[in-house]
């Protein structure tokens, strides 16, 4: 009978069922109980009927209907909160200390002695650290202790920024990565570069020139198409880097070079290497503060050429002989025909010789 009940019952929601209990002298009546009978203990809870525990039943699958429903809610919730999260940046502070330069490092540490990264340092100092985070990759070998610590990053772009959090003993706030190889990490360093201050142009050659003799990438064309940078800036500013130490000297920084310096330079090397060398010796000595672009005028100088001239050595009104010296320096003497004997010629070898190479006349 039961099972028939729930049958027929079956789909109906008794949820908002409740019934109404009466009172008999202040207590709740066994309604099952015969009148006369002494009231028998109940199981609270429990239903007086058949009829009872299947709507019991159907209430409690109501119940838990309703719960499942308001689980599924909050399971959909906390779903659509992950999604949101998938992809998010995570930004965190590391110590300055367990950080280091990679060998892709494009940053000349003479920058870190310019009035622009000062001014940075101080806008840092002011904020209590770096409002744009640096981004970093983990590392996994030991190497390159930095004041005793054995790093666990590498800089990926940032350098500046954690320059300044280094010197001011601030921690330093970074995006962190776990995995990425070297040639991700030299393009996400262009990228960010370009986007904030420019490398000057001897130190993006020098990155470049690096990265393509170290093979990460085949070739300066192949590297300028994955950068998207123009081919023709890049070869000159490799040009610039490929400069001879002794002419980059020559400038009070590196930073100072210019792209469009690289090819007057070069030319100059090739037509007098030995002049612009030792015009860059003498440059480099008039110490620190010389204007760059006085310094590059004086490397690309050419050197004004003699114009060819005759001496004449008479005697009197007679003439003896000529000297001619000609435009490229040499000189040549021609005497007048029988003003030298073949005796006194001789002679004139020995006196040409004691006054060339220091022998003494006999």
């Amino acid at each position: 009978m039961v099972k028939k009940a729930a049958m027929k019952t079956a789909g109906i929601s008794m949820a908002g069922f409740q019934p109404r209990a009466k009172l008999i002298d202040g207590q709740s009546p066994d309604l099952g109980a015969k009148p006369g009978a002494p009231d028998m203990p109940r199981e609270p809870g429990k239903p007086f009927t058949g009829v009872g525990s299947v709507m019991a039943a159907i209430t409690r699958e109501a119940e838990i209907s309703y719960e499942l429903v308001g689980v599924q809610a909050k399971l959909k919730e906390a779903n659509t909160r992950l999604a949101d999260l998938d992809g998010a940046v995570v930004v965190r502070p590391l110590d300055p200390k367990t950080v280091r330069r990679s060998e892709w490092a494009n940053r000349l540490e003479a920058e870190f002695e310019t009035i622009e990264f000062r001014q940075l340092r101080e806008e840092i100092a002011s904020a209590g650290g770096n409002v744009q985070p640096i981004k970093v990759r983990a590392v996994a070998d030991t190497g390159g202790l930095i004041d005793g610590q054995s790093p666990a990053y590498e800089i990926v772009f940032g350098h500046r920024r954690h320059q300044a959090c280094l010197e001011l003993g601030l921690p330093v706030s970074a995006i962190v990565v776990d995995k990425m190889d070297d040639q991700s990490l030299f393009e996400a360093m262009d990228r960010e570069n370009r986007g904030r201050k420019n490398l000057s142009a001897w130190e993006q050659g020098r990155m470049y020139e690096e990265a393509v003799r170290k093979g990460l990438y085949p070739s300066l064309r192949r590297l300028a198409e994955r950068l998207n940078v123009n081919s023709s800036d890049a070869s000159r500013a490799v040009q610039l880097a490929k400069l001879p130490k002794e002419l980059v000297a020559a400038f009070s920084t590196p930073l100072d070079l210019q792209v469009r310096w690289a090819k007057p330079l070069t030319d100059a090397l090739q037509r007098d290497p030995e002049g612009v060398l030792m015009r860059a010796r003498e440059a480099a000595g008039l110490g620190l503060g010389r204007n760059a672009a006085d310094i590059f005028a004086r490397l690309v100088a050419r050197p004004e050429k003699p114009e060819a001239k005759e001496i004449a050595i008479n005697s009197g009104k007679k003439r003896l002989a000529v000297m001619t010296v000609a435009a490229n320096g040499k000189v040549s003497v021609e005497f007048e025909n029988g003003v030298v004997s073949a005796a006194q010629q001789e002679a004139l070898v020995k006196l040409l010789k004691a006054f060339l190479v220091g022998a003494p006349a006999a």
